[in-house]
């Protein structure tokens, strides 16, 4: 007791933080105040959890379900800033706790999931919940939490319950030293040039930023990495065949070459854990346990869906690749047969040659200043908040930015945190998180903290940050998430924002795209970083023309992520094989380009391994289904008009989880989705 009390006169997290909006204070956050708040959290929420369980009265709603959602507060406030920066901003130091936290933790949930008088309580509510006087919301919380405790073991015997125990806290380590692995490796490795004649075909801006990479590690020429920004950037430009080669191999044999950092042993672990579980909670296999909830409810719809588009969009991609590959034989010479590290050098230059556009004829006209102004100003023409950047609001690094998001009415919304560029310490990738949630309690609306993070063009000492097309579409696609985060109006955390199923959890992000090839929106933010210009009307339409190149290459390359992830968690036997043979099978019927025997994707692929996307992938194709039917009513009625985007965020981006996600889009759209909307906008049908 002494050490906690001496503890937390230091420790941020051991109260509420006193800071504006309550937000993490990042500037007094030290590495040696997370242990210790960790486990003040888990026995704090243990305590509360033991007096639910054990409360006399008989169990209701507020004394049951209500009491646990807010039974945890402390824990999510150190969990939330802990491995939100164990992402963004991490190290040694706190990926070696996080190896120490994960057992841990994985218990404490055992603890709460796998308690059987707790579980008779809220099965009871759940038993009365359609006969008690509660809300549509409640009932569905009250349905969440049954479900989970199901989905954790609570119904198991004895026996089972602590076998549960064994693997599941095995499976959350194993899925850390996965993701952990990934990092390492891709921070590890570097390819330093120092001849000028490697450099041929880069533009200046790539050989700039490279330049400056080096500088910043005290090493001489040029220096590119396995980040996005630097590994694309050299794909696609490099006239060096050898170093694109030498480049798309490190990036593609990530975590598959041997060493500390291998993940082949990892995956083996990891899918044969998850079937163990699913067996045990009386399923056949991973994916039957994850799919019951979610939207496509089953395997045979998932392969149905990645089936259907294989076959709409198989031809396409077909086409596409003879098209590149006849381009590469006019340029190089009859016999010269395209490989993967080919691909995005010789599609570009078609793309620059059939449509006369690059990204570096584009680049000037995304400058990230501008870009800012153009992704929150989407949000202001649709639904009228306002974005003040707050300098009293303490970051995690000097280079994140702190706003204040605020309604038309002038009601603040929430804070939103924008992270924009790649370094040490974080991951590859986008994505969108919360540091809080939002939720309503004693009447009291608690507003969201919410953070994009990504891995954009750095600016260098000439130039200011300019984005690529697909970099702004990924500012868009994260931004969607954050709306969805930021409209929130739930009453519970659990329930709020982006806590809603996988497959439903894109369209948000996904829509957002879409205004990228409307002239209209360009137009509002599309200027020249130098002289201010309006991005020329023929550059606007080359986009717009360009807009489904390679779209068929593109899909058949998401399906095959699709067919991978089905394919190690619809395993009905454990896995003893091959990782590379399973997935080159998997990925057979989708591959275009030639296959590297070497090259892996597996031992990289966070999104399943170690992202939570497991059996779950599918929900990026399902998510393009859904807002390519959504948008066609913004096309429709007009990209800005005011009362469709209001129907969208009150019927999507405000419901989180409150009601079933189908039930949501039926409200917004009037139908259910079709893929005719997706085939029409990609060209597929006309």
């Amino acid at each position: 007791m002494t050490i906690i009390n001496a503890t937390a006169k230091e420790n941020p997290f051991f109260a509420p933080f006193a800071t504006p909006y309550e937000t993490a204070p990042f500037d007094r956050v030290q590495i040696e105040h997370y242990e210790p708040a960790f486990e003040e959290a888990m026995k704090v929420h243990r305590e509360r959890v033991d007096q639910i369980a054990s409360d006399p009265q008989a169990p209701t709603f507020t004394n049951t379900i209500e009491a646990m959602e807010y039974s945890g507060e402390m824990l999510s406030r150190v969990a939330n800033v802990f491995f939100n920066l164990l992402s963004a901003e991490s190290n040694d130091e706190m990926m070696d706790l996080s190896q120490q936290l994960s057992p841990r933790l994985s218990e404490h949930n055992n603890y709460i999931y796998l308690n059987e008088p707790l579980f008779q309580r809220v099965k009871s509510v759940y038993d009365a919940r359609h006969a008690s006087d509660l809300t549509p919301e409640q009932v569905r919380l009250v349905e969440k939490y049954h479900t989970d405790f199901e989905r954790s073991g609570a119904t198991l015997s004895v026996d089972d319950k602590e076998k549960y125990r064994q693997l599941s806290t095995e499976l959350s380590k194993v899925t850390l030293d996965f993701g952990q692995n990934n990092l390492r490796e891709t921070n590890a490795y570097e390819m330093l040039l120092t001849d000028r004649s490697e450099l041929v075909g880069l533009p200046e801006t790539l050989v700039e930023a490279a330049a400056a990479k080096a500088k910043s590690k005290e090493k001489e020429g040029w220096l590119f990495d396995l980040t996005a920004p630097s590994y694309m950037g050299f794909m696609k430009y490099s006239s060096r065949r050898d170093l694109r080669e030498k480049l798309y191999m490190a990036y593609n044999t990530k975590s598959v070459k041997g060493g500390p950092y291998d993940n082949q042993e990892n995956i083996q672990k990891i899918v044969n854990l998850r079937l163990e579980i699913a067996r045990l909670l009386g399923y056949d296999k991973y994916s039957e346990f994850v799919l019951k909830n979610r939207m496509a409810k089953n395997d045979t719809a998932v392969f149905e869906l990645l089936d259907e588009l294989a076959a709409a969009f198989g031809p396409v991609a077909h086409q596409e690749l003879d098209d590149v590959q006849e381009y590469a034989r006019q340029l190089e010479g009859s016999s010269f047969e395209i490989q993967p590290w080919d691909w995005s050098y010789y599609a570009d230059k078609l793309r620059e040659d059939r449509f006369a556009l690059s990204d570096e004829m584009t680049r000037p006209y995304f400058e990230l200043e501008n870009v800012k102004r153009g992704v929150f100003g989407l949000a202001t023409d649709l639904y009228g908040l306002r974005f003040e950047k707050n300098p009293a609001i303490a970051v995690y690094h000097p280079e994140v930015e702190a706003w204040d998001v605020y309604d038309a009415n002038g009601d603040f919304l929430s804070v939103l945190y924008t992270d924009f560029h790649p370094r040490e310490g974080k991951r590859s990738g986008a994505w969108m998180t919360s540091f809080k949630g939002q939720y309503v309690k004693d009447g009291i609306d608690s507003r969201p903290h919410v953070s994009i993070v990504m891995n954009f063009t750095r600016p260098t000492e000439t130039r200011p940050a300019l984005l690529t097309y697909d970099e702004v579409k990924t500012f868009l696609h994260e931004f969607g998430h954050a709306l969805h985060g930021m409209l929130s109006k739930s009453t519970y955390e659990s329930l709020s924002g982006t806590s809603v199923y996988r497959d439903f959890v894109e369209l948000p992000s996904h829509i957002m795209e879409n205004w990228l090839i409307e002239k209209e929106y360009l137009d509002k933010f599309a200027f020249h970083y130098q002289t201010g210009e309006k991005m020329p009307e023929e550059l606007l339409q080359k986009i717009v023309d360009a807009s489904n190149y390679n779209t068929g290459y593109a899909t058949l390359r998401q399906l095959s992520f699709g067919y991978l992830d089905m394919a190690w968690h619809s395993l009905k036997e454990p896995f003893e094989g091959d990782v590379r043979a399973l997935e080159q099978a998997a990925m057979e019927r989708v591959q275009l380009l030639p296959v590297v025997p070497e090259a892996c994707m597996s031992t990289s692929f966070a999104h399943i391994f170690s992202g939570g996307y497991a059996a779950g992938y599918y929900s990026y194709k399902w998510s393009e289904v859904m807002d390519a039917d959504a948008f066609s009513l913004f096309k429709k009625n007009g990209i800005f008009d005011k009362s469709t985007a209001k129907s969208f965020r009150e019927s999507v981006l405000e419901r989180g989880n409150t009601e079933d996600p189908m039930t949501l889009y039926k409200r917004f759209r009037g139908q259910e989705p079709t893929v005719e909307a997706l085939l029409t906008r990609s060209g597929v049908k006309r």
